[in-house]
């Protein structure tokens, strides 16, 4: 009875504490710090070896200007517990009066604290970092090296150079940091990337390029060629990242991974020219089937991409001598799936397609690859458009993966189906759950597909509009172009002035683009830009014609001045941080 009795007291007594802290807290972030100092104080006395509860006694003193009091606690505990970094408290204390001076004399000695033993160091360079002492942080860090060279303090000596506006010494440690210990290396890339991206130091990018510039040269280690590789995959050169990993490769033959990634990310870009020379080198170097197999994938979907109806018979030809050359296997699922997307999409022959994955389907292949084949199958029957059979495998690869990304994209499907038959709730239904998916680019396109039935339905409660341009859309699926743009094109003149019309005319420029008329693309783009200025479509819009202009037109200036309206008014756009790179590269700046 006694024990029972024991533990209801302590679960009252933990429960009061719970609840007094929240209390405390709540009143301490709304400024009430007197009635916040009571409970802090009471919450001190119960639990006098948790520091929080000090510090937050000593936060309040200070904010009701009470420092005769501070004073007092922080030298008490300073005689209970030996703590050097309340020496750096105290210090604080004085320099909250203006009393520089006697703060800066409590600062020396943390400081000589470090002198005498170096792993005092975290304790006291966290205080003097907490409160953005920046100076007396890298000094306590810098003396504790002096003691102790093997100190692992790389890190938060560059994160500190960087508050203090010092980027070269910070790239130094960073770099430093990354080479003794690589399983950082994530990290450090992900704080490095951070700068990368701000405007406030345009020569950040070329500082840290002469750094890895000048590591490669000097140790003729890899990794710094790996380093160098990450950095222009940032800035998206692909043909000076495939540079570093060719000097790579000489050293190491087996390192064609990384390449093959390499060449889909230049695809992905649309930088067709470094992803042919970066694919083309593995396939003249390798003999690895795997790698084989994923290049002749990826260049021969490039040629897919980018196709008139005369490229047809050779890339027929293509996929069926490079099937005959590497069978039908497992190992060959890429080149399989690509031939039957080409029959349906391309060469309008669905029952082949359908032959060949059912076929494929048979092979001893894992849960992955299953639903890789159900997907390209289900697309197909939609292609078709047979709704439920599509439906039916689109909700059984939700099912077998759910959790995982392929679930999520068979989940965006089902939605994209609903809308295509014009059911515009139930698609809505599934759109909201998934803007929120961990994949960045299905969350995108579930809240743009989300914007445009919401959005077309406020003034239009009966969707007309929406539901002609579902059927386009459909018909762009189908990749019937001239359909689809004809299609559209009814809408812009049956619905003229409404609010499908801007993404009407983004869906046409788009068509234009893909056919090779960039000038009727570049119309329809700019009737964006100048009629419907206050819509959601206009960064697009302005990202498209700079590209046109840019890659195909080669007109430099027109193209700085689109990429220029895009940094100035669209910084939240998904194209801005490209749309910069591409503008300074544009500008003849060094620093890329």
């Amino acid at each position: 009875m006694k024990k029972i009795l024991v533990i209801v007291v302590l679960f009252v007594s933990f429960w009061a504490n719970a609840q007094s802290d929240q209390l405390a807290n709540n009143y301490f972030d709304r400024g009430e710090f007197e009635k916040a100092l009571v409970l802090y104080e009471d919450l001190s006395k119960t639990d006098q070896g948790n520091f929080n509860y000090f510090q937050r006694v000593i936060e309040c003193y200070q904010q009701l200007q009470q420092f005769d009091k501070a004073e007092k606690a922080l030298e008490n505990r300073i005689d209970k517990y030996k703590q050097s970094n309340l020496l750096v408290e105290l210090g604080f204390n004085y320099q909250l009066q203006k009393d520089q001076e006697k703060a800066n004399k409590y600062y020396n000695q943390a400081i000589d604290k470090i002198k005498k033993n170096a792993s005092e160091v975290f304790g006291i360079a966290y205080v003097f970092e907490r409160k953005t002492l920046i100076d007396y942080a890298l000094l306590a860090y810098k003396t504790a090296l002096e003691k102790d060279p093997k100190l692992p303090v790389n890190f938060q000596m560059a994160t500190l150079y960087g508050m203090q506006g010092n980027t070269d010494l910070m790239i130094d440690m960073y770099l430093q940091e990354a080479f003794q210990n690589p399983q950082n290396l994530p990290l450090i890339q992900n704080q490095l990337s951070r700068f990368m991206t701000e405007e406030v130091d345009a020569s950040f990018n070329d500082s840290l390029k002469k750094a890895l510039l000048l590591r490669a040269q000097k140790t003729q280690d890899v990794f710094w060629n790996d380093f160098l590789s990450w950095l222009f995959i940032q800035q998206k050169e692909y043909g000076k990242a495939f540079i570093q990993q060719k000097a790579i490769y000489k050293r190491n033959p087996d390192s064609f991974a990384n390449i093959v990634s390499l060449g889909q990310m230049a695809i992905e870009d649309n930088d067709q020219d470094s992803a042919n020379e970066i694919l083309n080198f593995v396939l003249e170097n390798t003999k690895d089937l795997e790698l084989l197999i994923q290049s002749h994938s990826y260049l021969i979907e490039m040629r897919i991409d980018h196709a008139t109806e005369k490229d047809y018979p050779a890339i027929t030809a293509e996929l069926d001598a490079l099937i005959k050359e590497f069978g039908v296997s497992p190992y060959t699922l890429s080149l399989l799936k690509l031939q039957a997307d080409f029959n349906a999409f391309h060469l309008n022959n669905a029952e082949k397609a359908k032959a060949i994955l059912k076929s494929a389907m048979e092979m001893p292949i894992n849960k992955y690859q299953l639903a890789e084949l159900k997907m390209e199958l289900a697309d197909i029957y939609l292609f078709e458009e047979k709704f439920n059979q599509a439906l039916i495998y689109y909700s059984q690869i939700d099912e077998d993966m759910s959790g995982d990304v392929v679930g999520q994209e068979a989940s965006l499907k089902t939605a994209k189906t609903s809308y295509f038959k014009t059911d515009f709730e139930w698609a809505s239904h599934q759109l909201k759950v998934l803007k929120s998916a961990s994949s960045q680019l299905i969350a995108n396109d579930a809240l743009d597909l989300f914007l445009l039935i919401s959005d077309n339905t406020v003034e239009d409660s009966l969707q007309v509009a929406l539901k002609k341009f579902a059927r386009a859309d459909f018909l762009l699926y189908q990749n019937k172009k001239k359909e689809a743009l004809a299609a559209f094109q009814l809408i812009l003149k049956e619905h003229k002035g409404e609010d499908i019309e801007p993404v009407t005319l983004l869906r046409i420029g788009k068509i234009y683009e893909k056919m090779g008329d960039f000038a009727n693309a570049l119309a329809n783009y700019d009737a964006i830009i100048t009629k419907h200025k206050d819509c959601i479509y206009i960064d697009e819009a302005l990202y498209f014609s700079a590209e046109i202009y840019n890659n195909q037109l080669k007109d430099v200036e027109k193209a700085k001045l689109l990429y220029e309206e895009m940094l100035t008014k669209h910084e939240d756009s998904i194209y801005y941080v490209d749309s910069r790179n591409k503008y300074r590269k544009l500008r003849g700046d060094t620093n890329l």
